[in-house]
């Protein structure tokens, strides 16, 4: 390490959790490693025996799987929205929390293409698409979407990390070699000349605009995996801005988790501040109105219509035996975010931290009213049937649940969580609009025999 090279507190808390490994986050990290191997027993189980372990059966022959597939699907777009779309608009608030909102959406990518090699049944079949897929079918437009959106994340994840790898390099003490060789070859022999610099804002800039309509494409044809079937309540055109809206509504709320938790355990209060609580938490409260607007329009059409097949899925969903996860779904994704978020007060960590738990929850439910009510009412020829996932389905999808918790966090072990170089740039921009505030101001003043002198 440089001698003259002194860090900022800034630097210092945020380089902390690099340095030092604390018992809570081994206690953590156990807990769900286990939750996750637990998962991954079940799934040997489920390669060996096949899927007559699951509770899927004819004609349900998607269930709990797909709602995960969707699931995290829908959270990877909390990179897009927060990082992609604000840093277009230059909203300055929202660079403590870019990084964070980046990494969320490439692992729950990776968690999303896992499940899908789940649902598979064996794990040789991974290989199929490639073999005999066709792109008449929606499941490959889909399957390619995906893998550009992975790629493109990967990338936009990667490119705004090299001035903090540099650091890394060059500044961190006490790491083990290993960790001091991952960030020199990671690094790609960054060292910070305003070259590289414009060069870098310049492609993140670029990327950042690209990755929006390859996140919305993505979304959408994970509708039309739905919507190109005639099935009750999918064969609908509602459904690709349905999907969108539902992303974007849990990925901002798997952010506020997953900020809210690094903030309490890693003392990051002052840069996952009031703003970005208020800001985020009315952006929750605007997507909690447009799910509404969305969930109505589907039902209400979908009744009005008096279509046979679909009025018993919809009842099915309403009153039937799924009455009950409905319910539950409109009081965690409309109703206590209206009572919480809809005053500034709420809009605390405390309070989106309640909120985005209920509308992560309520969000993976309204994924499996979406699959399992329309197969239960099949329109082949088959009585109503019952679908209830298994034990073994259970304990893949909490070990699914638990290993993308864990990616996340032991990412965040080895980097930043936060942008140092970005959250600096954005102090020094601030502190010239500052000065340019304050130097108007004097410009203004009267003449009281003072001479004001100019600032270059």
């Amino acid at each position: 390490m440089n001698k003259s090279y002194r860090e900022s507190e800034f630097e210092k808390t945020i380089l902390e959790p690099l340095r030092h490994t604390s018992k809570q986050f081994w206690l953590v990290a156990g807990l769900l490693g286990l939750i996750s191997l637990w998962g991954a027993v079940a799934l040997g189980q489920q390669w060996w025996l096949g899927l007559g372990v699951t509770g899927l059966n004819r004609p349900v022959y998607w269930g709990i799987y797909l709602s995960n597939f969707i699931f995290f699907s829908g959270l990877s777009m909390s990179g897009t929205l927060i990082s992609a779309i604000l840093r277009v608009t230059q909203a300055e608030w929202r660079r403590p929390v870019t990084r964070l909102a980046e990494t969320i959406t490439f692992f729950a990518l990776i968690l999303c293409v896992l499940q899908v090699w789940i649902d598979m049944g064996r794990p040789d079949r991974v290989f199929y698409p490639f073999i005999w897929g066709r792109y008449q079918s929606p499941f490959l437009w889909d399957f390619t979407a995906i893998s550009v959106y992975l790629l493109s994340s990967g990338v936009y994840l990667y490119l705004p990390m090299l001035p903090d790898l540099a650091r890394l390099r060059d500044h961190m003490t006490g790491a083990p070699p290993w960790r001091h060789r991952l960030y020199t070859i990671l690094a790609l022999g960054w060292h910070g000349s305003h070259e590289q610099h414009r060069r870098l804002e310049k492609a993140i800039s670029v990327l950042a605009i690209v990755i929006i309509p390859i996140g919305v494409s993505v979304h959408t044809v994970v509708s039309w995996i739905f919507g190109m079937t005639m099935k009750p309540m999918w064969h609908s055109t509602i459904l690709g801005p349905y999907f969108i809206v539902g992303a974007i509504f849990s990925g901002i709320a798997v952010l506020f988790i997953f900020m809210t938790l690094l903030r309490k355990a890693w003392h990051l209060e002052k840069w996952f501040g009031d703003k970005q609580y208020n800001y985020l938490g009315l952006l929750l409260l605007v997507f909690s109105g447009l799910w509404l607007y969305f969930t109505l329009a589907e039902n209400l059409t979908t009744g009005y219509s008096s279509m046979t097949e679909e009025v018993q899925v919809l009842w099915a969903r309403l009153t039937g035996e799924y009455g009950g996860w409905f319910w539950l779904m409109v009081c965690t994704n409309l109703i206590i975010p209206l009572a919480i978020l809809l005053r500034r007060k709420g809009r605390t960590p405390t309070g989106t931290f309640i909120v985005s738990v209920g509308v992560v929850f309520g969000m993976w439910v309204e994924r499996y009213l979406i699959v399992a009510p329309s197969l239960t009412r099949s329109t082949l020829g088959f009585e109503p049937a019952v679908y209830i996932p298994s034990l073994t389905e259970i304990a893949i999808t909490l070990g699914s649940l638990a290993l993308f918790a864990l990616c996340v966090l032991l990412f965040f072990k080895l980097f930043p969580a936060i942008s140092v170089w970005e959250v600096e740039e954005g102090e020094a921009i601030e502190s010239v609009q500052r000065q340019a505030r304050l130097l108007a101001e004097q410009e203004k003043l009267p003449a009281t025999g003072t001479t004001v002198r100019s600032v270059n």
